[in-house]
């Protein structure tokens, strides 16, 4: 049977090499470690820091073409440093071209042939690996039946006890030829190993040598093994961790290949190995600890900044200051992301995509408001194009109110359109202005002799007004003749000082308005009295006389009737916020008044006739 300390050893190995699989396989950037029965352990690979993406090439054509076995955590390496020199590569180019003034929707990304070159190294690298491991895989299994073979063998030894010492040569050859076969398939090596170490056991527990002969068995493997204790206590001193460890486990698998030592040392050597391999663990434990946790410490970071980026992407941009102040943000966010490290193994790649993505949203997004704004500036500046050109053929006349309405109309239209690029913007300003400028200057060098005039108007105008307070208090039957004589005139009077526009315009229409009412409501009675008077005479022109005449008289009040509404449907669009808007108001009221009045007076004639009609 197999004694307790080679039991110890072989299970705490395995114990350590599982633990330690777990923290190779947590960290990014570190070599996996497989430390089963039969398997070698890969080399540490030296951590070098690639300048170039040449340089990477250069080392994956060596690995893609050479002799030498592609590791995967180095080829994880080199991929991780080629497109980090690719990315910054492509960022500081799009840099330089918008720093040159270059239009962000015209840039386009040139392929790079290095990335085409590193795609296909690692294809062939690829499909290196993968016939690698099927070979070390067919091995694996071919090592596997020879060592059963052997166990078999030592097995039929066993049950001929007689023929030990006889076997015994043959018993050493096969353990000889055992060690020299290495890997085996991972999940039969324990299992393998405890069969082989049992029927050894049980054959040397048989073993009916000679004191002498079994003694220096003892004694030879007893000094292999203390040779293997000093090698593991060195390791403690080897400043480099992870090529300690590796070197541990080769320890490991030359301990386990060794045979028995005398029984009551047996437990002393063990112990002295298995502390010495303890101290080489821990350290690499610790180690990727250590790692883990900058790892975690840079993912957290990187994650706080694809926060950051996505939501000045989420902000609203509401012009061209905004999306330069954001960019610039970004900008600075994305050089603060080269400085950080990787992130874990398993989410490195994806917390760069997300920050990708995010970045590439906003430029993307960027670009086409750019576009659109380039668009735009490109409509605003024909329009104002046009404004100047017709300012300039208006700039020389001398119609100086009509003109000088159309010059305040083109301003306010001026001010409605959007912007221009800054340097076109004031150089088409000063042509608009210098067009108004002459315009209003001449116009107010020939209006120093208006102003005269305007008060001879005002004067003209009071005196107006004045005698149509007087008609107010006035009787007879010409009132209405002499009011319109004097609107007539009032109206053929010119411009008055723009200060007394206003108070002279409310005086004129508030007598005006309370002549017009009190001057229908006289004329309405009169006409009503002389149409009653008159419809005898109508009904004696013939049978149908008044029903024609009913009908004539209810055709026009549906047709005052419809103009009333129209009237006052177009009142409700106008605005009175103006002074023009307010006389315009004003002046209609009074319309559509007048069009009431008129609209009772054929009611009560089409009542007369009505009641004619009875009689």
């Amino acid at each position: 049977m197999m004694d307790s300390q080679e039991n110890i050893l072989e299970q705490g190995t395995n114990e350590e090499v599982v633990n330690e699989e777990v923290t190779s396989q947590a960290a990014e950037t570190e070599p996996q470690v497989e430390t089963t029965e039969g398997t070698e352990p890969a080399d540490e690979q030296v951590r070098v820091v690639y300048e170039t993406k040449a340089d990477v090439l250069h080392r994956l054509q060596d690995i893609a073409h050479g002799e030498e076995t592609p590791q995967k955590e180095e080829i994880e390496y080199l991929k991780a440093s080629f497109y980090k020199l690719h990315v910054a590569e492509r960022e500081a180019k799009l840099k330089a071209y918008l720093d040159a003034g270059g239009d962000p929707e015209q840039y386009q990304y040139t392929p790079d042939p290095d990335e085409e070159s590193f795609k296909a190294e690692m294809g062939i690298i690829k499909e290196k690996r993968a016939k690698i491991f099927k070979e070390i895989e067919a091995e694996k299994q071919e090592n596997l039946e020879k060592k059963l073979a052997i166990i078999d063998r030592i097995k039929a030894m066993v049950t001929t006890p007689d023929e030990a010492n006889k076997n015994y040569k043959e018993f050493k050859t096969l353990q000889e030829q055992w060690r020299e076969i290495k890997n085996v398939p991972a999940d039969k090596a324990n299992e393998l190993w405890r069969n082989y170490q049992l029927y050894v056991e049980q054959f040397y527990d048989m073993l009916r040598l000679n004191s002498e002969a079994r003694e220096y068995d003892f004694k030879k493997n007893f000094e292999l093994k203390t040779a293997l204790c000093e090698a593991a206590e060195k390791l403690a001193d080897e400043e480099d961790v992870i090529s300690a460890f590796h070197q541990l486990q080769k320890l490991h698998q030359e301990y386990r290949e060794i045979g028995p030592v005398a029984k009551e040392l047996r437990e002393d050597i063990w112990n002295r190995f298995k502390a010495a391999s303890s101290v080489i663990n821990k350290r690499h434990q610790q180690h990727f600890e250590g790692v883990r946790a900058k790892e975690e410490d840079n993912l957290a970071r990187k994650t706080v900044l694809c926060e950051k980026v996505e939501a000045i992407a989420a902000e609203e941009n509401k012009g061209s200051g905004d999306w330069e102040k954001h960019t610039k943000q970004i900008i600075d966010i994305q050089t603060e992301w080269k400085t950080i490290g990787f992130a874990p193994q398993k989410m490195n790649v994806k917390i760069f995509e997300r920050f990708r993505a995010a970045c590439d949203d906003f430029f993307g997004r960027k670009a086409a408001y750019f576009k659109g704004l380039k668009e735009t500036f490109k409509e605003n500046a024909e329009k104002k194009r046009a404004l100047i050109e017709k300012a300039k053929s208006l700039q020389d006349s001398t119609d100086w109110k009509s003109t000088g309405d159309k010059f305040v109309a083109m301003q306010k239209e001026w001010k409605t359109i959007g912007m221009v690029p800054k340097k076109l913007g004031d150089q088409l300003w000063a042509e608009f202005l210098a067009a108004c400028n002459t315009f209003f200057e001449a116009r107010n060098a020939a209006g120093a002799g208006q102003r005269g005039e305007e008060r001879e108007n005002l004067d003209k105008k009071l005196d107006i007004i004045a005698r149509l307070k007087a008609i107010a208090e006035e009787t007879g039957d010409d009132l209405a003749d002499k009011v319109q004589k004097l609107v007539e005139e009032y109206n053929s009077v010119g411009h008055v000082p723009y200060k007394e526009k206003d108070n002279v315009y409310k005086e004129y229409h508030a007598i005006l308005d309370k002549l017009y009412k009190d001057l229908n409501i006289s004329t309405a009675k009169r006409r009503l009295n002389n149409f009653k008077q008159n419809l005898k005479n109508v009904a004696e022109r013939g049978e149908n006389a008044l029903d024609n005449e009913r009908a004539r008289l209810f055709h026009q009040y549906e047709a005052l009737k419809q103009e009333i509404q129209t009237y006052e449907n177009n009142l409700g669009f106008l605005n009175a916020s103006s002074k023009k808007g307010n006389s315009l108001i004003d002046e209609m009221n009074r319309k559509v008044q007048k069009l009431k009045d008129d609209m009772n007076l054929i009611r009560e004639k089409i009542k007369a006739i009505d009641a004619e009609n009875k009689q």
